[in-house]
């Protein structure tokens, strides 16, 4: 191969991209117009035979790893350099939609076509890569294939983890075919990139076609129990009464005032709330809630926990009745490295596409390669922000957009 075209006319076949993902969206579609193509399915198994398979028509070298991660190799000039990798995940939820993940692995896969087509040739290989388990709906932890990789949890933990009906991550990886012969992270990265949607609504709102990502939130999830006497409704006064729905009313009005004063990035969510004993004429006597705090550096996040800490304990003096937060899990900010956020940006100028710093609330794969490699993101938009929803919606356009982005992002790494 010699590159004899001029690389910053190089784009990508945008209907062809499209059209993969519309393929890909038909193993396990859904009457709504989406997907649910759950990991290890024999559905995921169909999906992962027909993405090997446009891989291995394209010419890559196919690797499996242990715990079921793919990896589609395009030799570079001095394949001694690490490769540098793009992709995601395929699996989905169970009301999933056509994008969420595919479009970063059928993303990184048309590079390779479009490299192909033109016949260029990078120094460094290029790699696409498909992660087991991200969405975690059918098996927990989330994001098992990559943490596994990154030697977050060992291969053991994700092996034994069941699904509701008992079926252990290894039984049915075998049984799908995708145990391969390579331990996880036995695998060099020189820089990662992942497309994807933004599952939220800022890029549309604010009528921007890229954001370039800057790092992912960093999350403290508590259970916040307030315990009061249940008593009849009628006959106890409302001083006298020990209500412990009252006082939670005012943290979880908390949780969200302290979210609001630490922005643009802070974020506070109570979402799952349970009153004992839950009856129409009966004081609340218990009730159990959770608070999601999230916020783009860890320092934040636990300033804003401190914060909701501290207006619990003054509630619980306040009123007498006894308050408990417990943290139940915990998920580190990452920044992604500057020479990938200005890859990204730079592609994104020269492509002539208008752009953004954003950020992730949500986890992806590329929060644990971050911890092997340079590592970044690339958000195009989605309808209405909607995502794992049979509805998730984005343009030919926008996915266009990201994709050659992301070709201009990995090519100026992988140098020509």
């Amino acid at each position: 191969m010699s590159n004899t075209i001029d690389i910053s006319t190089l784009r990508i076949n945008g209907q062809r991209l499209w059209d993969s993902l519309m393929e890909l969206a038909e193993i396990g579609a859904t009457p709504k117009g989406g997907v649910c193509r759950l990991t290890l399915t024999t559905l995921d198994g169909q999906g992962r035979d027909l993405v090997t398979r446009w891989g291995r028509e394209a010419g890559l070298e196919v690797t499996i790893d242990k715990i079921g991660n793919g990896f589609m190799r395009r030799a570079g000039r001095n394949n001694a350099l690490p490769p540098i990798m793009a992709g995601s995940h395929i699996d989905t939820q169970p009301t999933g939609g056509k994008f969420d993940g595919n479009y970063g692995v059928l993303a990184a896969l048309e590079v390779v076509r479009t490299l192909n087509d033109h016949g260029i040739e990078t120094e460094a290989p290029i790699e696409v890569a498909f992660w087991t388990n991200e969405e975690g709906s059918r098996f927990v932890p989330v994001m098992m294939g990559s943490g596994v990789f990154a030697k977050v949890f060992t291969l053991e933990h994700a092996y034994a983890a069941t699904d509701t009906e008992g079926k252990t991550v290894r039984d049915e990886l075998a049984r799908i075919g995708y145990v391969g012969p390579q331990e996880p992270g036995d695998h060099p990265i020189g820089t990662y990139f992942e497309a994807h949607i933004e599952q939220g609504p800022v890029l549309e709102d604010a009528d921007v076609t890229i954001g370039v990502v800057q790092g992912v939130l960093g999350i403290r999830w508590f259970d916040c129990t307030v315990t009061g006497m249940e008593a009849h409704a009628g006959p106890t006064p409302m001083a006298l009464r020990k209500d412990a729905m009252q006082v939670s009313a005012r943290i979880m009005q908390e949780v969200v005032a302290c979210a609001m004063r630490h922005q643009p990035h802070g974020r506070g969510t109570v979402g799952m709330v349970q009153v004992h004993p839950n009856s129409r004429n009966v004081i609340p006597g218990r009730v159990k809630f959770s608070i999601d705090l999230r916020n783009s550096t860890d320092a934040l996040v636990d300033t804003m926990a401190d914060e909701v800490k501290a207006f619990a304990a003054k509630a619980a003096m306040d009123s007498g009745l006894d308050v408990r937060i417990e943290m139940v899990s915990s998920y580190p900010a990452q920044a992604f490295h500057d020479d990938c956020k200005g890859a990204v940006a730079r592609a994104a100028q020269k492509l002539g596409y208008s752009n953004m710093p954003a950020v992730s609330g949500a986890g992806h794969d590329a929060v644990y390669m971050a911890r092997l490699a340079p590592s970044g993101m690339i958000f195009i938009p989605c309808k209405d922000g909607i995502s794992h929803n049979e509805i998730e919606s984005a343009t030919p356009e926008h996915i266009t957009a990201g994709c050659n982005v992301l070709l201009h992002a990995m090519l100026e790494r992988a140098g020509t």
